[in-house]
């Protein structure tokens, strides 16, 4: 990897492309949850600034039977080509998709919104646990009070993705095995702390600029409006995450910050792996490892990549996770060519 936009190595890349895909007649996944549950008789309201998040929450509530136009103009080859654009066929020359036409470029971008929207539904659904193991095992009452309602977004957003995947797009793929990975992780760790971590800084952080992206980026009018609402929950469930964990990490020791170091390293490569798409490429009938290597490293890709990391750098610096222990995050980030992040502003700050 280096600085000029997140590479995937050879190495990176054979790992992800020889996990077997999820198998996809699976409807059920069980994981095991390690956690104690905990409830707390202070109910004194010590914490301002998770109170003020929880009332805005409320305040900003929203229907997605209601206040989304699921009945305007849809046309997913239109809107694919829109946001697509003319796909410029002669770097490909010499390759296994040298044949392929706009056709085939567009029917790719189709399979490749199926692919998103599915993983966004994944991800969404990991929300709604994570939001309700927060609620459950952290032992803050003002905590409890937010987490609750990131349990009522996720749900909302879980509904919304499902419906558009589901009416407008005719169905999707399965989760990403790496993705599924990512979760099983959060999810059996009996640390309170670790879901806020790998779910709500680097989970959410990654999804809020991923989202945010593609919000910019696109014209289709359901997939803007449903972003538009999404993206306003992101930002206070990133917010939530970095408020809560910049308290309980300030007194943490050299060891204990290293794991976390460690876990929020592993967290956003865990993450990438699902932007390796393999499971469209092999769809379209082409093997994944002859035409992976040589498109997801492309300009346009890699800097894509590296800009969903515009609220996970500077959020863990706020934590004290950068520069701890040596500096051991700030130099894996600066090997994966993200570390020109760390100003940014913070999430818990543009909400305010």
């Amino acid at each position: 990897m280096n600085n000029k936009g997140l590479y995937f190595s050879t190495d990176y890349l054979e790992n992800v492309l020889d996990t077997p895909v999820t198998d996809p007649n699976e409807v059920v996944h069980y994981i095991n949850n390690n956690s104690d549950s905990v409830l707390t008789w202070d109910y004194s309201s010590v914490r301002p600034k998770l109170r003020k998040l929880y009332e805005k929450s409320k305040k900003n509530q929203w229907d997605p039977s209601i206040d989304i136009n699921w009945d305007a103009e849809f046309d997913i080859e239109k809107s694919v080509y829109n946001d697509q654009g003319e796909v410029n066929t002669d770097k490909f020359l010499n390759t296994p998709l040298e044949k392929w036409g706009q056709k085939e470029w567009l029917n790719w971008g189709i399979e490749t919104r199926k692919y998103n929207i599915s993983q966004f539904c994944a991800g969404e659904q990991a929300g709604l646990l994570f939001s309700s193991k927060i609620t459950e095992t952290i032992p803050w009452y003002e905590a409890k009070l937010y987490a609750s309602t990131q349990v009522m977004d996720e749900a909302k957003h879980l509904d919304s993705f499902s419906r558009y995947l589901n009416e407008k797009l005719g169905g999707g793929y399965p989760v990403n095995s790496n993705f599924k990975q990512y979760i099983d992780n959060i999810l059996s760790d009996s640390r309170w702390d670790f879901v806020y971590l790998g779910g709500q800084v680097i989970g959410e952080g990654l999804t809020l600029a991923s989202f945010s992206h593609l919000h910019s980026m696109t014209k289709e009018v359901i997939l803007k409006q449903m972003l538009g609402y999404i993206i306003k929950d992101e930002a206070r469930h990133v917010a939530f995450g970095v408020l809560s964990l910049t308290e309980a990490y300030s007194d943490l020791t050299d060891h204990e910050i290293k794991e976390r170091q460690e876990f929020a390293y592993e967290a956003s490569i865990g993450l990438l792996g699902r932007f390796v798409q393999h499971e469209v490429w092999e769809k379209m009938g082409v093997s994944a490892k002859d035409v992976v290597p040589l498109v997801i490293n492309s300009g346009k890709n890699r800097f894509m990549r590296q800009a969903v990391f515009t609220k996970v750098v500077p959020n863990c610096k706020k934590l004290g996770l950068l520069d701890r222990n040596n500096g051991w995050l700030r130099k894996k980030f600066e090997e994966m060519g993200v570390i020109q992040f760390e100003d940014m502003e913070l999430t818990d700050e543009e909400i305010q």
